[in-house]
């Protein structure tokens, strides 16, 4: 018999990749997604077994009946969202976080992972690699990177014998997706320079930035939901690869490398108060023979280019709400589809 895994967040980014990796391997998959990018996919986003429209505010415990394991994606993804209303970051990524945990748990869910984030580390000493423990609100400097770490604490609280948290905290994912998002880094350096043929980068390119590619993303998921419980339960994992940290330049002249003829240009006029380095040898030694990372930042750059070349994209997607979370959900609100709270009307 198939075992059930729900999916929150599973029509974004991440969760259309990591979607058909799961039923390849046997689960049935429940999706669980509001549907704010369900205009924007390039190509047709893959179907789970079975789909559930609904925000994560307003999951019930009828949701959750036979799903053995959740992997839990479903997040407000980009803090000026959260300038729409006040708190709405805390509403969502945290307190809807720990609402749905406690209802799964009731509901006899034997394992819950977390896609955490590395944006709690913020503001650090880049001379060291950062490690799990190292992780606090005291660093942060977004309501998205804070409520992450909240969350992480109060779910750890309710980890026991029948019920396994794991958190996962991943690096800036890149890579080619049927909900493709230009608006993190290494994507955007690659689709400027396939669209415009020139990178211009506003800072120094000095500051650190650990990346991933989403489907060694997908990966750490798995491999979370598969390994014994007591090589992951009540712990947090930075998600990586070895030597997974760059610099903006170097991630710049990577984007460059891959797209023959481009320009890159550091105007140096904007200061980028993030940088940190990342350890990664907890994951990398801990689950070692389930996690076992493939890609790397030339491979996934010469992947970019050909998703690009096969959906013919152009640099008004590239600039427009098909691939900017924030651009998307602006639309949807000021035409009078989302509420200030982000609801649908």
């Amino acid at each position: 018999m198939k075992r059930t895994v729900l999916v929150t967040g599973n029509r974004g980014y991440i969760g259309c990749v990591l979607t058909p990796l799961l039923m390849e391997r046997g689960y049935r998959v429940i999706g669980l997604d509001t549907g704010y990018y369900d205009e924007v996919a390039m190509p047709r986003v893959p179907e789970p077994s079975q789909q559930v429209r609904k925000d994560i505010r307003d999951v019930s415990a009828d949701d959750l009946a036979g799903v053995e394991a959740v992997v839990h994606l479903a997040a407000l993804s980009n803090d000026p969202l959260g300038e729409l209303t006040p708190g709405i970051t805390e509403e969502i990524n945290r307190d809807a976080t720990i609402r749905l945990a406690k209802l799964a748990k009731e509901a006899g869910v034997n394992r819950f992972v977390y896609a955490s984030s590395q944006s709690m580390y913020g503001v650090s000493d880049t001379s060291s690699e950062i490690t799990e423990d190292m992780g606090s609100a005291e660093h942060s400097i977004t309501a998205y990177a804070r409520t992450k770490w909240e969350a992480e604490v109060e779910l750890k609280k309710l980890h026991d014998d029948t019920f396994t948290v794991v958190c996962l905290r991943p690096s800036t994912v890149f890579g080619a997706s049927s909900r493709l998002r230009t608006d993190i880094v290494f994507n955007n350096f690659v689709a400027c320079a396939y669209t415009t043929g020139k990178i211009e980068v506003r800072s120094d390119g000095s500051p650190w930035r650990p990346v991933i590619h989403v489907r060694d993303t997908c990966a750490a998921f798995i491999a979370c939901l598969e390994v014994p419980k007591e090589l992951v339960g009540d712990e947090s994992f930075n998600v990586g690869i070895p030597g997974g940290n760059y610099t903006v330049r170097q991630l710049a002249e990577a984007a460059q490398r891959v797209v023959p003829g481009s320009t890159l240009t550091f105007t140096g006029e904007h200061t980028d108060g993030r940088s940190y380095r990342v350890s990664f040898e907890k994951i990398l030694s801990v689950l070692k023979d389930y996690f076992k990372p493939e890609w790397n930042l030339d491979r996934g750059g010469k992947e970019l280019v050909e998703f690009f070349k096969k959906i013919n994209f152009t640099e008004t997607q590239f600039r427009g709400r098909d691939t900017n979370r924030l651009k998307q959900v602006n639309f949807l609100y000021q035409n009078d589809r989302l509420t200030s709270e982000l609801q649908w009307k």
